[in-house]
């Protein structure tokens, strides 16, 4: 029977809900700090190993390649096993992986990919699995603020990312340090799902009546057939393809304009090429995700007192305003230091407001149990289409427009491949305006979904409750249709 959100017993108390969410955000932004650490340090990586940007870019997308394809084999077990245990099991590997990945010689830049390729495994498992079990502890307005403190660790731990990477290479006097970092935190992590986390029940606070598996080609057909999921999963396919190229190339690029400009001397020192550039992003990159996401969640639940499309229209409205400054901080960047950040700190902050409201659209336009299932689909489709190819893609593009290997030519190929995440960014609002149309029947059907039918035997004169009209009314059995 339906039970109402205020009279169910939660499966886990509020002050521990609270305490599992502050261990998913610190997982989550060890994550993506050691995600784009590689990036906070890649100008001294292809010094290192003598490579260019086409094979800078595949450091990125050998990552992202492994992590897109074991999404949905961790989004299956999520659905079905023990969530803590999975994600504890794939961050110790991660960490593992990472570790070994910072002993790397020069002559084997083979293996720095294969390494950067498995530590995907790791974060695939933990990625997936994370925002449902957020789910299963808060519903409506506090499951969305609470997926906002989730997501705040995106933009903060990728900009930690670029810091912590540029200053204890620099540090050090070896970019291999950097990648030692997160390891250690890892374990902590792992420690702390072990001994604190406790495994909510599926669905637990929601009012519906008791929900069971389905088949994975149930689920996936399902998922196919929802448009509202199908359409922002392209958006946030957009999203994904244009911070991933910048995540990769953007210190790189600004390096290259200072040397273009006469304001840097060109990388003579292995350790010191771009520290301060990474240093620089990196900060902007923590404070423009806080507001974006900040700001999104807040004009996103401002608008929806007037209409139910609020939140594809907030990621819309994100990708749309971020093209033009993506843009001009690009084509500024030879020209003025001072405009292209300040160019690139209103692109970011619009476009981290889709972080949180795009996992919110999908958590509520999905039944719990293909929850999993659905967060490892758009993360197949979202990195298979977007940031899986689009580092290599942009390095290969800035390879074949360069001349020659003269600082000019060097800049200006980069500079005109990344123009292109201008136009992916207005086609990815495209498809967010699009999600507006169907999101509210698909968040009705999704809020009113009841499981397939029973055989159900009770005494022929004994009623029983059934789901109508979102409450639980009692009905004689002769009057049911089993």
């Amino acid at each position: 029977p339906l039970v109402p959100d205020e009279d169910r017993v939660p499966a886990v108390d509020r002050g521990h809900q609270s305490f599992i969410v502050c261990i998913l955000c610190y997982i989550n932004l060890l994550n993506y700090m050691d995600r784009f650490t590689v990036a906070g340090v890649l100008p001294d990586i292809e010094n290192y190993f003598q490579i260019d940007d086409g094979k800078s870019g595949l450091l990125q997308t050998v990552f992202i390649c492994s992590y897109m394809v074991l999404a949905p084999v961790f989004g299956y077990l999520g659905d079905r096993y023990n969530r803590k245990y999975i994600m504890c099991g794939g961050i110790a590997f991660w960490s593992v992986v990472t570790l070994a990945s910072s002993f790397t010689p020069q002559q084997h830049f083979w293996a720095l990919l294969l390494t950067r390729g498995l530590v995907g495994v790791g974060e695939a498992s933990y990625s997936t699995i994370a925002p449902t079990i957020i789910a299963d502890l808060y519903v409506k307005e506090k499951r969305t603020s609470m997926l906002s403190v989730f997501y705040f660790a995106i933009p903060v731990g990728s900009g930690l990312g670029y810091i912590v990477g540029s200053q204890v290479s620099a540090v050090a006097q070896d970019w291999h340090w950097a990648l030692r970092v997160t390891p250690a935190l890892g374990l902590i992590a792992v420690l702390l799902l072990l001994f604190v986390v406790r495994e909510p029940k599926r669905g637990a606070v929601e009012a519906r009546a008791e929900l069971h598996q389905t088949s994975w080609l149930t689920d996936l057909r399902a998922l196919s057939r929802n448009r509202s999921f199908v359409l922002s999963t392209l958006g946030f396919t957009a999203v994904a393809f244009v911070t991933g190229s910048l995540a990769l190339w953007a210190p790189t690029f600004l390096f290259r304009a200072a040397v273009f400009s006469g304001q840097k001397a060109p990388c003579a020192d292995e350790a010191h090429c771009a520290s301060s550039e990474s240093l620089i992003f990196g900060i902007i990159t923590v404070i423009t995700g806080v507001l974006g996401v900040f700001s999104g969640v807040q004009v996103s639940r401002h608008l929806r007192r007037k209409t139910p499309r609020a939140d594809p229209y907030v990621c819309a409205a994100g990708l749309l305003l971020s093209a033009p400054f993506l843009y001009l901080a690009i084509v500024f960047a030879q020209g003025s230091t001072a405009a292209t950040y300040v160019f690139i700190f209103l692109g970011e902050t619009f476009l981290s407001m889709n972080w949180a409201i795009v996992a919110d659209i999908l958590l509520y336009v999905v039944v719990p149990t293909r929850r999993s299932t659905a967060e490892a689909l758009q993360i197949v489709v979202s990195h298979l289409l977007g940031d899986a190819g689009s580092p290599y893609m942009i390095g290969v593009l800035s390879d074949s427009l360069r001349r020659s290997d003269s600082f000019l030519w060097r800049f200006r190929s980069l500079q005109l491949s990344l123009l292109l995440c201008s136009f992916v960014a207005v086609v990815g609002g495209a498809f967010f305006l699009a999600t507006a149309l169907f999101v509210e029947s698909d968040r009705t059907r999704a809020e009113s979904h009841v499981p397939a039918a029973m055989v159900v035997v009770v005494p022929a004169d004994e009623p029983i409750v059934v789901p109508k009209s979102g409450r639980s009314t009692r009905v004689p059995v002769s009057s049911v249709l089993i």
